[in-house]
């Protein structure tokens, strides 16, 4: 597998199934590792980071998850073929904006991807669509417990697994959920979620996580610290309260568009399909935007003229790294946004 047959499809977190997913895009749980005879990469040495990349690639590869995972030495990626992996949410911008011996080993189905010398030694991530987190769970306490039985993992009885950020220390998990939620941002009830999230010691950050901001109505829900929580504690609270409450007032807004605004919501999905289909050229920020309004219409039924699969790759191939490949040259400023709308065109002649 190469990063060529990565793009040959939409990828895992864009597949729109799974719980919830009219308002559930995906789901995540990354694990921080590191292990316990090599310093912090902080404190690491060019040469000790190639120890740690190769021993872990080397180790990985050797265990029944990581037999057929493809491995990449993101150092020796182009700028593109980075941004590839961070559109499909298999690596993170720190991983790729990194320097030195780095890599990720990434499962055939896009489902678990493992990144090496990120913050942290090793990174275990799981990534589904919709939400499902206790089949995430599944498959990467499987890595972890495979990884953990050939090598020493930094653990201490006391504090727990040891991790670059004191954040991260105990458990090392971090849960996060990707949501839709243009309903609660037209009815003006989004900050209000925002404030009651952050009273519960939850991240809420944009598309890409750490850093981003929320584009296109797209909402990252995060734990911010694992210390004396249970991994099972912090999944039980996602899955059975934190997330299920959100959508719950997430779809009642949409519901209240419908009922109180039908004409102003309607306008706004078919305008923002009569700027999709006939403009010249379009930012990236401007595509989500406007894409954001026909999700939602899809599933409310308000819109027909393509189904969530089309708009999902609309979403996935308009971003820079996606529809640079798909020209297969690099692309800047104004010539970008040209080929972008170029694409936007014609991918919604194909499906209407």
């Amino acid at each position: 597998m190469t990063i060529d047959d990565l793009t040959g499809k939409t990828g895992e977190w864009l597949r729109g199934e799974g719980a919830m997913s009219d308002v559930v895009l995906s789901s995540r749980i990354r694990l921080a590792r590191n292990l316990a005879d090599r310093p912090f990469l902080a404190s690491a040495s060019q040469t000790e980071r190639t120890e740690i990349y190769r021993t872990l690639v080397d180790e990985i590869t050797q265990t029944p998850t990581g037999a057929d995972a493809m491995v990449v030495d993101v150092d020796d990626l182009d700028t593109v073929d980075r941004g590839i992996l961070v559109e499909r949410h298999l690596i993170s911008h720190q991983h790729a904006c990194g320097e030195g011996s780095r890599g990720v080993t990434i499962s055939p189905d896009e489902t678990q991807s493992l990144m090496i010398n990120e913050e942290d030694h090793l990174r275990i991530q799981g990534l589904r669509s919709g939400l499902q987190l206790e089949a995430i769970w599944d498959d990467i306490n499987a890595v972890d417990d495979a990884v953990s039985s050939r090598l020493a993992i930094a653990f201490d009885q006391d504090l727990g697994y040891l991790t670059a950020c004191p954040t991260n220390v105990g458990t090392g998990i971090r849960v996060s959920v990707m949501l839709h939620l243009p309903g609660l941002k037209y009815t003006k009830e989004i900050e209000r979620m925002a404030r009651a999230a952050r009273d519960m010691r939850l991240a809420v950050r944009g598309l890409f996580g750490e850093g981003t901001d929320a584009v296109g109505d797209f909402y990252q829900i995060s734990n911010q610290t694992t210390l004396g929580k249970s991994e099972s504690a912090i999944r039980e609270a996602f899955s059975n309260r934190i997330i299920p409450k959100i959508v719950a007032y997430e779809r009642q807004a949409r519901e209240t568009l419908i009922k109180k605004r039908t004409v102003k919501l309607d306008d706004r999905i078919w305008r923002a399909y009569g700027v999709l289909s006939n403009a010249r050229r379009i930012s990236g920020d401007e595509t989500q935007s406007l894409l954001s309004p026909l999700r939602m219409g899809i599933h409310l039924g308000r819109f027909d003229r393509f189904g969530i699969a089309a708009l999902n790759e609309m979403f996935l191939y308009s971003q820079p790294a996606h529809l640079q490949r798909l020209h297969g040259k690099s692309l800047e400023g104004q010539e970008r946004a040209i080929a972008r709308a170029d694409y936007l065109r014609e991918r919604i002649g194909a499906a209407t």
